[in-house]
């Protein structure tokens, strides 16, 4: 048994009850965390619909929020999710300015990472942050069933 991530008439994602039920719960820590509706739909007959615009916005700020974070541990627990919504997205044909979000943040630096031995660390570089979450983006997409 499967479920389907819709965006209009196209299918984005169909992934199995489990690894479904368990996105969708991130989802709803990740909206709580940012304060934004991610447009992804309740499931409903093992279809979910993802509203264009309010994903979009979703989409970005979870990049640039995952972009301002130099905690390792915030960056673990996210990584993942955000590649996953990074298929979601590509897959919508949703524009990510990577350029802009490899630059370095204009917002104030959140949840970042404070040693007693280095100090406070500060976000990867903007081309070794963009890389890296495109290559996990592109193995997990391989995945993903559409």
């Amino acid at each position: 048994m499967s479920q389907y991530f819709d965006l209009g008439d196209d299918t984005l994602w169909n992934p199995s009850h489990g690894a479904s039920r368990m996105f969708r719960r991130q989802v709803a820590v990740f909206e709580a965390e940012l304060e934004l509706p991610s447009g992804i739909g309740p499931m409903e007959n093992d279809e979910c619909r993802i509203s264009p615009d309010a994903f979009e916005t979703f989409v970005n700020a979870l990049l640039a929020r995952h972009r301002t974070t130099s905690h390792a541990i915030w960056l673990a627990l996210s990584e993942s999710f955000t590649a996953i919504v990074l298929v979601l997205a590509e897959r919508a044909a949703i524009e990510v300015d990577w350029a802009r979000l490899g630059a370095a943040p204009e917002a104030a630096l959140e949840d970042v990472q404070v040693s007693a031995v280095t100090g406070m660390s500060a976000p990867a570089d903007g081309a070794a942050w963009a890389a890296g979450l495109r290559e996990k983006a592109r193995e997990l997409g391989r995945r993903m069933p559409r």
